[in-house]
């Protein structure tokens, strides 16, 4: 592992993928799968039905998330055979399309890379003190876990 090119971040403005995702080729690897999460413009309800969005807003607990990310990482590089990890989340208002959660991790092999990169996206939003807002035309309504 090097620490030195993984990245545990939270931004106000927009993630360059690519960035993040060329900064951990560690030469020991040969794959690095990584994740783009962005705005939806549906999101289906507890009923069945979608409901449109019109924006997000994203809040952190800016300290415990980054802290929280660099554990997910350490716990993923313990249970997956995989070299590194870059976490970056956007804060603030995004609009549909616009990429709210890059995660890179970098593996000798793509099997464990896949895996670990599910696994912690899973854990992110189980775990982190990021918030999701939903703003539709009638309402909003706080998200969880999704």
């Amino acid at each position: 592992m090097n620490p030195s090119i993984e990245l545990f971040q939270l931004t106000f403005e927009p993630i360059d993928i690519a960035s993040v995702a060329r900064r951990i080729i560690p030469p020991e690897c040969g794959a690095t799968v990584t994740l783009d999460g962005y705005a939806r413009r549906f999101t289906r309800q507890p009923d069945g039905t979608a409901r449109e969005t019109s924006y997000l807003i994203y809040e952190a607990y800016e300290a415990m998330a980054l802290k929280e990310m660099r554990k997910l990482a350490d716990r993923a590089r313990a249970e997956y055979d995989i070299s590194a990890v870059c976490i970056v989340h956007r804060l603030g208002r995004l609009k549909i399309g616009e990429t709210s959660v890059v995660i890179s991790v970098a593996a000798p092999h793509r099997r464990a890379a896949f895996a670990a990169c599910e696994w912690i996206i899973k854990e992110l939003k189980r775990t982190v003190p990021i918030w999701k807002k939903e703003v539709y035309a009638d309402g909003e309504a706080w998200m969880s876990g999704d």
